[in-house]
C-alpha cells in the first residue's frame, strides 16, 4: 500500500475543516480518529454510531481527490484500531468498521459543495431557512459561507433558488442518479488505474499515448447517398435483353411506328 500523500496532494485540501459535524460519543471519535487519517494523508468524512451487531462505529473516510480503496479502508483500521483501543471514547465494547463515503456521500466541508456542483442534493439544517428544514434540488455552487441550491420541491408561491449557510447544515448528501453514477464509476476506474501503476503492478502510459476522442466513433460510416431523387429504370430486364436480340437481327418491333 502506498502513502497517498506521496506525491502532489493538496495540503490545503487535506487539512480543510468539516463544516457539518457530529454531536455525542461521535465527536469524542472524531476527536481521536480525525489527526490520525490527516496524518495518514485520508479525510474524515462522517462517523456514526448504531446499535447494529451490538454497537457499531462507522468512520467513512477518504483520499483528498475524493476516492477510496479497499486497500485504503484495510490500511486505516490497522492504523486507528490501537489508537481508539488506548484512548476508549466509547464506554462499551463495539465493532470498527471503515468505509468509503459511497456514491450518494454525505456533503461535510467546502470543497464538497463545490466539486459536486450540479448535482442533486438533499439537505437538512440544524436552523430552520424561511420556515423550513428540508430542501431538495440541484446544487448551483458555493457563494461565500453558503451554497445555492435549485429547488426541485417548491410550492407555487417560493421560490427556486435558495442560499443555506453551511455551518447551519445539520446534514446534507447527494441523491444516487444515473449521472452520479457514471461519474463515481469514471473517478473509480481513473484512482485504480493510478493506484496500480503506483504500486508497480501496471505499467505506465507510453509518452506517445493518446486519448481517444469521444466525439469519434466506432460505428461503420454511412454510404454516400448518390442516387437521385427518383428511382432510375432498370436496363437489363428481358425485355431490354429481348429488344436487343431484334436490333441484332435486324427484325422490327411490330409495335412500334416508322
Amino acid at each position: 500500500m502506498t502513502d497517498p500523500t506521496a506525491g502532489s496532494v493538496d495540503a490545503d485540501l487535506l487539512a480543510e475543516p468539516r463544516l457539518v459535524v457530529e454531536p455525542g460519543a461521535a465527536a469524542r471519535v472524531s476527536a481521536v480518529a480525525g489527526p490520525v487519517l490527516q496524518g495518514m494523508g485520508y479525510r474524515l468524512v462522517r462517523i456514526k454510531i448504531s446499535a447494529e451487531a451490538g454497537c457499531t462505529v462507522q468512520i467513512m473516510a477518504e483520499r483528498p481527490d475524493g476516492t477510496m480503496q479497499i486497500e485504503d479502508c484495510e490500511a486505516i483500521s490497522r492504523a486507528l484500531s490501537p489508537v481508539l483501543d488506548v484512548a476508549d471514547p466509547i464506554a462499551r465494547a463495539y465493532r470498527l468498521e471503515i468505509s468509503s463515503p459511497g456514491i450518494d456521500r454525505p456533503l461535510v466541508r467546502r470543497s464538497d459543495f463545490e466539486r459536486y456542483a450540479g448535482h442533486l442534493v438533499k439537505v437538512e439544517m440544524a436552523v430552520a431557512h424561511q420556515g423550513r428544514k428540508r430542501f431538495r434540488g440541484l446544487l448551483a455552487g458555493v457563494e461565500g459561507d453558503a451554497v445555492r441550491l435549485h429547488r426541485d420541491d417548491i410550492r407555487t408561491d417560493e421560490d427556486a433558488d435558495v442560499l443555506l449557510v453551511m455551518e447551519d447544515i445539520s446534514d446534507a448528501r447527494l441523491v444516487l442518479t444515473d449521472e452520479l453514477i457514471a461519474e463515481s464509476m469514471r473517478r473509480g476506474k481513473q484512482a485504480e488505474r493510478e493506484l496500480k501503476q503506483n504500486l508497480g503492478l501496471a505499467p505506465p502510459p507510453p509518452p506517445h499515448a493518446t486519448k481517444s476522442d469521444p466525439a469519434k466513433s466506432n460505428k461503420p460510416k454511412p454510404k454516400p447517398d448518390n442516387k437521385p431523387g427518383k428511382k432510375p429504370e432498370p436496363t437489363n430486364t428481358k425485355k431490354h435483353r429481348l429488344a436487343a436480340e431484334r436490333l441484332r437481327r435486324g427484325d422490327l418491333d411490330p409495335t412500334e411506328g416508322d
